[in-house]
């Protein structure tokens, strides 16, 4: 058996820098044209002939699809998805990440890293976004719990995708903006409040599935009660000092849970009241 790779967030970043210098050299010549035509072929359908002519950011949004597809295929024995949907990378060619950055950062808006959103916390990687989305599994009509809205990025993805997105951010700034950006970009189907998501939302549970976007010791035990039967949830689990990994739970219909452990990640810490 292969001996399996360890991939922590230094080593994802230096994988990242790696394929930006020697993109053409890592994949074979068949495999280098197919990825960069149906990435192009994406763009231009999403954006639309005169639209895609105006955009500035169609390049480096093919180049990021492209980068998250390789990666895909680099983690695949670990994850267990070499390639992600099609609706998936669907989504995360629209969905406009350079609203999300701050304006100092939006040359980087489509490097595929995460960046500063003030307050201590990040938007985070989009391969890692995709990853997480990909793993969600979250069908169309699905209600989805986020746990840490962030910048609003990844509950703007899965809103291409679900019926309903339900986002909880503890810090109040971030939360705000957050929502200020997604409402002008016209997302109906995304409810956004401030609190502690350690707790959940029992008002609107249970959810089809739920994705937290810190790390937690533990899995918390109300998030797994607001879990359906059948429902997912992708959480990095782990403390501030140690490894953290990326789980994958399935609530049984008895109740009970199944766990998955796929890659080692970097999260900032799931934060609570005091």
């Amino acid at each position: 058996m292969l001996a399996r790779r360890r991939y922590d967030a230094r080593r994802a970043l230096e994988m990242t820098e790696l394929r930006q210098r020697t993109r053409l050299k890592i994949m074979p010549s068949e495999m280098k044209r197919r990825p960069i035509l149906r990435t192009l072929g994406l763009i231009a359908a999403l954006a639309g002939g005169g639209a895609q002519a105006q955009d500035p950011y169609t390049r480096e949004r093919a180049a990021l699809l492209q980068e998250i597809a390789a990666m895909a295929r680099d983690t695949g024995a670990e994850t267990g998805r070499p390639a992600f949907a099609a609706r998936v990378m669907a989504a995360i060619a629209k969905v406009p990440r350079h609203r999300f950055v701050p304006a100092q950062y939006g040359s980087l808006a489509y490097a595929n890293r995460p960046l500063p959103i003030g307050h201590g916390q990040t938007i985070s990687q989009p391969y890692i976004v995709a990853l997480m989305t990909e793993l969600l599994d979250a069908k169309p009509g699905s209600s989805v719990l986020e746990i840490g809205t962030g910048s609003g990025y990844q509950a703007a993805v899965l809103a291409e995708l679900v019926d309903r997105v339900h986002s909880i951010e503890i810090i109040e700034p971030i939360g705000n903006n957050a929502a200020a950006i997604l409402q002008q970009l016209g997302y109906k189907n995304i409810e956004t409040r401030i609190g502690d998501g350690y707790g959940g939302w029992p008002e609107r549970a249970p959810f089809d599935a739920i994705i937290v976007t810190a790390a937690a010791p533990h899995v918390p035990p109300a998030l797994v009660a607001q879990l359906k039967p059948g429902g997912r949830m992708v959480i990095p689990v782990g403390g501030t000092l140690e490894v953290q990994f990326l789980q994958v739970l399935v609530k049984q219909a008895d109740g009970s849970i199944s766990t998955q452990r796929s890659l080692p990640v970097r999260f900032v810490p799931l934060t609570r009241n005091r």
